[in-house]
């Protein structure tokens, strides 16, 4: 006798038998449902997976080993009328050029033990500008011209507009980089954009000094350039670091002097500095007993020095032999 029938069984006996047997009976009834039930989803599933290798069987212009639909190996070509089987082995997509520096990146940063964090890139004037020391009428304003939403917030000019959020988040005591997209009013040319992407690393603790700063950017562009690479500060000014620094890395293409570097042998790479005590206090950080740097590089920029890009645009653009990884 089957589950099935022995349920019915039970289920008669429920109803004739005297009510001091029927919490006995109920309680088998219930115990043998369940396993009917499983019983049953598990042959189900069975079912479905047989009728799909069954329709793998019998369809000869499906190969599951190969990447693209439709392509079959035993003639080295692609049969089929649908688009979606036309499509050429050489014709296969690649990543964008930024996606495969911006993982990179992440790699090396997380190895460091920084947290990957994705901002959003629609945020509210305080996260953008008075959280990092830049209030209303304030000049530094000025070095940035701002998508704004009819409800008062904006697109993101910076990564740095996520410092509040990440110090609230984290802190007091914490190392975290955001990376992602970015947007200013420019007039678009060979090195401007509207749209491009930035890196914002922050690093807060006790005792955290410039010579931290310094040894993981030096530690971070080694890894991601796989080359032996120099940095050296110059006194630069950003409104959310005290004090602020441009950071020049060694040429990646020279050794003595090239056209790039303009025959200096160093590349202005990014703005850094200690967070200032202001934007500490609004991430609620006592400045008194923690300190951190910050740096916001351009991931835009880090490809072009990588893949050796002269033109911005090519980013943005509908390239199809530069996207798909001719470069």
């Amino acid at each position: 006798m089957n589950m099935k029938d022995e349920l019915e069984k039970l289920s008669q006996q429920l109803r004739t038998a005297p009510a001091s047997e029927k919490a006995a009976i109920g309680a088998k009834y219930n115990v043998l449902r369940k396993a009917y039930e499983e019983q049953l989803r598990q042959e189900a599933a069975e079912a479905k997976e047989r009728e799909l290798k069954e329709r793998l069987a019998s369809d000869p212009l499906i190969d599951i080993t190969n990447p693209l639909f439709g392509y079959d190996t035993s003639c080295g070509r692609h049969i089929g009328s649908s688009p979606a089987r036309s499509i050429l082995p050489e014709q296969r997509g690649g990543l964008h050029p930024i996606t495969e520096v911006m993982r990179d990146v992440n790699e090396v940063f997380a190895d460091m033990g920084f947290i990957i964090e994705d901002g959003r890139e629609i945020v509210t004037e305080y996260e953008c500008f008075d959280s990092l020391n830049s209030p209303k009428n304030h000049p530094s304003r000025d070095m940035q011209d701002t998508f704004w939403l009819n409800d008062g917030r904006c697109l993101r000019t910076q990564t740095s507009a996520w410092q509040n959020y990440m110090m609230k988040k984290y802190g007091p005591e914490f190392r975290a980089i955001c990376p992602g997209r970015t947007y200013r009013n420019e007039n678009i040319d060979a090195t401007h954009d509207t749209t491009f992407f930035q890196v914002e690393g922050m690093m807060i603790g006790a005792d955290i000094s410039i010579a931290n700063l310094i040894y993981f950017m030096k530690k971070a562009l080694t890894a991601v350039f796989k080359k032996e690479i120099d940095v050296r500060l110059r006194p630069g000014y950003f409104p959310f670091v005290e004090p602020g620094f441009e950071l020049d890395a060694s040429c990646i293409f020279c050794e003595g002097g090239c056209p790039i570097c303009k025959h200096t042998k160093w590349i202005e790479f990014c703005g850094c500095g200690m967070i200032h005590p202001n934007v500490l206090r609004e991430g609620g950080i006592d400045p008194e007993k923690y300190q951190g740097f910050a740096f916001g590089f351009g991931l835009t920029r880090l490809a072009m020095m990588r893949y050796g890009i002269t033109d911005i645009r090519l980013f943005n653009g509908g390239n199809l032999e530069f996207l798909g990884g001719a470069r």
